[in-house]
């Protein structure tokens, strides 16, 4: 059994002091609106300082790293940096480096499989596969809490692809899809999956219970509108206006999607997600 201490919810957030600046050092950045330089992966970024801290991080909108902004690591960071090498830096040897640079990238996505399934687990009418989503987030935290070769060996897409089809269950249970209420499958302006919504204007409208799953909302105009209990499970919402918009129990909503987009005081988010520092304040 997976340590406890993962269930808990804080343990899918991400705590750079206890990280060694993962996110700067393995991932690779092409220059574009969001990041201000081309570079290559396992190549520390010019902005890391030796205490494993961004150097620009209170200007990284400002100095071209937008990008910086928007990712998150669902906590899978300080996991790999103190649990799965005990505290062993990727600046101790090459080897380590190595290795270290191939977990995150596994880590990251089985943590946010764990960010999906705690969700799931938190709606009172996902009870009929309760039981089935406990044994999903007891496989992946298993998986989590491998040794570095045994997680860098994981079949990411395979088991991604079985924890699916229990997100799609819940979709369709938090939803109440096929039940007859106004939200279920014969409303076909809420199904919206993987649609090409970018610059839309849906300023007010009705999107409670929506599939939004994969829709591309780039640029769209969200600004008052309801998205209560909509599934927006890999939805773009980048430079999104959700100016007043109500997204209180939306679906599998990540701190990533939040942060990309544009709210105010009056868009209201989940409990377990923070107001980004870029929004303007109340």
């Amino acid at each position: 059994m997976a340590p406890e201490h993962r269930r808990d919810p804080a343990a899918l957030r991400a705590d750079c002091a206890n990280c060694f600046g993962l996110c700067c050092v393995a991932l690779t950045f092409t220059r574009s609106t969001d990041f201000a330089v081309n570079k290559a992966a396992g190549r520390p970024c010019t902005n890391l300082r030796e205490d494993y801290r961004c150097g620009i991080h209170g200007d990284l909108r400002n100095k071209g790293f937008q990008g910086c902004t928007v990712y998150d690591c669902f906590g899978a960071g300080q996991h790999v940096s103190q649990h799965t090498f005990d505290g062993r830096s990727w600046r101790e040897d090459k080897d380590t480096a190595r290795r270290m640079f191939e977990v995150f990238p596994v880590m990251r996505q089985l943590h946010e499989l764990l960010w999906y399934l705690t969700d799931a687990l938190s709606r009172p009418r996902t009870a009929p596969i309760t039981a089935e989503l406990k044994q999903a987030l007891a496989k992946t935290e298993r998986l989590a809490a491998g040794t570095p070769e045994a997680v860098a060996a994981v079949d990411v897409a395979a088991h991604r692809q079985d924890v699916n089809v229990l997100l799609l269950r819940t979709s369709e249970l938090v939803r109440n899809t096929g039940k007859g209420n106004g939200n279920g499958k014969g409303d076909k302006k809420k199904q919206r999956r993987g649609a090409d919504l970018i610059g839309a204007r849906l300023r007010s409208a009705d999107l409670k219970a929506a599939d939004l799953r994969g829709a591309y909302l780039i640029g769209a105009d969200l600004r008052d509108a309801d998205l209560r209990e909509a599934d927006l499970i890999g939805a773009d919402f980048r430079d999104t206006d959700l100016r007043g918009a109500d997204l209180t129990d939306a679906l599998f909503l990540t701190r990533s999607q939040v942060n990309a987009a544009r709210g105010d005081a009056r868009t209201r988010l989940p409990g377990n997600l923070d107001r980004p520092s870029h929004w303007p304040p109340a």
